[in-house]
């Protein structure tokens, strides 16, 4: 237990320190690049952030532990919108871009709802409820068409304007090694979320097991939580700052990332079986995905403190019924 508890409190510095790196580098490289800090947020931020994740979910997935690979994706999809926008919301109102709203947050409801589709066999093909080799294609093809997009507007905008264009390429060429050393630092703080999300959950899942806590449970709250902290120190980093977008994007892209990517290529490595109390898990995913989009409309288009409580309370008080329910 005091072993545990110690590489617990190291990994959770770890992801203090890459968390601060992250952002630092982030935010610069997306000035030098002349890339919005929206895009930054939604691509590398959120695919940084998802690192652990992919890396326990795969670990998970080749030693057969498919329990906890539902629940830490799922979990933590779940604990990106009402714990980590509810945070940094109560840290500062957070302004919501337009883009985000018309095809980010809508994009998110659409992976939410494919995933209670694809895992609510019972009910529509009167089989065992998983995420099979078929479900998982589908997802990584949604997700390619993601990236697309959000790359391809990127391309679209920096190509809008030839003036522009070869401005920012001179800028470019002028400040190469200060792009290359944001660059390092945005990787370095990758990396220290990367062991540090993985050491977390390690103390974390050490101590949970000596209490005798189920795996799916486990994967739903203890190991969503420990993987969702990357993008909580991000996203509480990166608000505090002042980099809505960076925060905002981050949360988004994770979800993406945990639906579609790692979802898709951990069920067609191997099929998924959704848990018992699992589609409760997907509806909740669902429900907050949907949630968010009005929170986003209202208030002068920001989540504000009142609602960034709402959110928290709602996810305290769902992984507190999940626990006690089992």
């Amino acid at each position: 237990m005091i072993l545990n508890l110690l590489v617990l409190f190291i990994g959770m510095a770890l992801l203090l320190g890459g968390g601060d790196l992250l952002v630092r580098g982030a935010s610069a490289l997306a000035k030098c690049l002349g890339v919005p800090s929206l895009v930054i947020g939604l691509t590398v931020v959120a695919f940084g952030t998802s690192a652990p994740e992919l890396s326990i979910n795969l670990l998970a997935v080749v030693k057969d532990n498919t329990d906890i690979c539902f629940g830490n994706v799922i979990g933590s999809s779940i604990a990106n919108i009402g714990l980590v926008i509810g945070v940094s919301a109560l840290i500062k109102p957070l302004a919501v871009k337009g883009v985000i709203i018309k095809r980010e947050i809508p994009m998110m409801v659409l992976a939410s709802l494919l995933a209670l589709t694809a895992g609510s066999d019972a009910l529509l093909r009167k089989s065992q409820n998983l995420f099979d080799r078929t479900d998982g294609i589908i997802f990584l093809l949604i997700f390619g068409v993601f990236i697309y997009y959000t790359v391809n507007d990127v391309i679209n905008k920096k190509n809008a304007d030839f003036f522009i264009k070869e401005v920012e390429e001179q800028q470019e060429r002028k400040n190469f090694k200060q792009t290359l050393l944001n660059l390092l630092i945005l990787i370095v703080g990758l990396i220290l979320l990367v062991f540090g999300g993985k050491l977390t959950v390690d103390g974390a899942v050490g101590i949970a097991e000596a209490m005798n806590i189920p795996k799916a449970i486990i994967g739903l709250t203890v190991v969503a939580i420990g993987t969702s902290l990357p993008e909580l120190i991000t996203a509480g980093m990166a608000t505090w700052k002042g980099h809505t977008d960076i925060a905002i994007g981050s949360v988004a892209g994770s979800n993406l990332f945990n639906i579609l990517l790692i979802n898709g290529v951990c069920s067609t490595i191997r099929p998924i079986p959704v848990p018992v109390g699992g589609i409760s898990d997907l509806l909740m995913m669902l429900f907050l995905s949907l949630f968010l989009l009005p929170l986003c409309i209202t208030n002068k288009s920001r989540i504000v403190r009142w609602e960034g409580a709402l959110l928290l309370l709602l996810y305290v008080g769902f992984s507190v019924w999940r626990v006690a329910t089992g």
